[in-house]
Formats: C-alpha cells, structure tokens, sequence
C-alpha cells in the first residue's frame, strides 16, 4: 500500500572544520549564498541519504562510484541491464512499455520510487524513448543559520605525484577549505498523491526516517573527517490525511532554529511533531 499521510520533516545537523558541499566553480570552497550564509545542495543531501539507504540493504538505482556494488559502468548500463530489461532493444520489440518499465523500475529502486528518475532511450523512432517518473518525495537546499567563517589553508604534499623526483611538481601545492562552526537546516516533504504513482509506501517512509539521524555517518572524506558533522535533531510532522492538516511552508515556519542549535516548535493544532535525537 503506497503512503496514506502526507509528511513533513526537518533535518538540524552542524559542521565544525569541515567543507560540507565544496563548489567546483569556486576552487571547491565551501558553498555559499550571496549573503554569506552556508548552503549544501538539494543533489548533495540526497546524495547522502541513497548512500545510507544503500549501506542499509536498500537496492539504489543512482550508486556512487565509491559505493558501486554490481560493477555497472554508468547509469545507462545499470538500466539496460539483463537483470532489469530496459533499453532500446526491449522497448522496440515492445517486451516492456514505457508504463511497465516505470513501474519495474519502482519496483526495484528505492531511490528512483522515492525522488523519481528520467529514462532516456534511444530508439527506431526519431524521437526516442524517454520514461520521467517523478518521485513523492522532495528535499530543499540545507542552509546555515548565520554567515559562515570559511579558513583557507595552503598545503604541500611530501612527495610528488609526477616527474622523475627531482624536483616538486606543481600538483605539490594546493589549498584547502573548511567551515569552522555552523548549524544547517533543511526541510522535506512526501506526497501521498505522488505515492500512489511510484509505489512509495508507508514502510519507505519509515525507513528514510531510520537513515536520516544518522545522514553522515560512513561519509568521512579529507574535507569531512569523522564526526565533524552530526545530525543534531531530525524533526517529523505526520498529518492525518493525504492532503495534510496545514501547507508544508507553514508546517516549516513553525520551526525556528537558531544559530547555536536550539530550536522552537511553534503549535500547530492537530499536528504533533516527533523530535529525533541524531546517531
């Protein structure tokens, strides 16, 4: 059975000397708005919940190259595989409709059943093939509650990653960036009318309530080192219908964090909310 509540949720998690979401176009330092205050990409989060709903058993359509286990070389491999069937060759003998290639894949990932995925497939026809499921379940950018304080640091690597040794390289020197102290928010939701498309049920639901306590943990990096990110209090608003008591803007704003990582749940009649101390 697909998702019978609509749900909302809120994610308070804080960084201490560590670059949460580098921006390639800015020499990877940490990425901000145009009034300074930290920002981690909607792609970035969901990024990190597939990685934990993948370390938790779940099949993931959208693997990580680190965390690839079925040695499919790109995502077009992965859909055209034997094991699934999709493709050009299975979709012009007509061994799987578009409508049945959708629901196969909801069957089988839980990332695509949960944010949705675009299938783009070559075909006999000038136009191709293309299958857009859109998923129940939808994530805003995390930003901070205060301008962030961004240090940059040059460093020099020991030994040199070419030439024949005798002198240093260029690829000795570079520069890295951290966020010293902030606290992030970010806000959810899950669409019961987008449920029924996908599949997504009540059991998913619950499971992506499991991983998001623990949204950092097995995702140390250089930039991230262990424990220098921590979900601080997961926040879960279930209402009693599909349609919801309340909008999700206003379930939001009845939340108010603030710089140090309190926060106050304003009321809202009808809708208690669930707090969820991190991992």
């Amino acid at each position: 059975m697909s998702l019978q509540n609509k749900i909302d949720f809120a994610v308070i998690f804080s960084v201490k000397n560590a670059n949460p979401n580098g921006d390639p176009l800015n020499g990877n330092r940490p990425r901000t708005d145009y009034e300074g205050f930290g920002e981690i990409t909607d792609v970035c989060l969901k990024r990190k919940i597939r990685d934990r709903l993948q370390d938790s058993g779940e099949a993931i359509f959208v693997q990580s190259d680190e965390k690839k286990i079925d040695g499919m070389p790109s995502l077009k491999a992965r859909a055209e595989s034997e094991e699934f069937g999709l493709g050009k060759e299975a979709l012009n003998a007509k061994k799987t409709s578009p409508e049945e290639a959708a629901k196969l894949a909801n069957q089988k990932w839980m990332d695509v059943r949960t944010f949705g995925q675009l299938f783009a497939f070559k075909s006999d026809s000038k136009d191709g093939v293309s299958i857009p499921i859109r998923g129940p379940v939808s994530i805003q950018s995390a930003f901070s509650k205060e301008p962030v304080s961004i240090t940059s640091t040059q460093i020099t690597k020991s030994v040199s990653g070419e030439g024949d040794g005798t002198k240093k390289s260029s690829d000795t020197m570079g520069m890295k960036h951290r966020v010293d102290k902030a606290v992030y928010v970010t806000f959810g939701a899950m669409s019961p009318q987008l449920a029924e498309k996908t599949g997504f049920s009540n059991g998913d639901a619950e499971k992506l309530k499991a991983v998001l306590p623990k949204l950092f943990e097995g995702d140390a990096s250089s930039a991230r080192p262990e424990g220098s990110m921590a979900v601080e209090k997961v926040i879960w608003w279930q209402h009693n219908s599909k349609s919801g008591q309340y909008s999700s803007a206003k379930v939001h704003r009845s939340l108010e964090v603030n710089a140090d990582g309190s926060y106050t749940l304003n009321n809202l009649d009808g809708l208690t909310p669930e707090e969820i101390d991190g991992f």
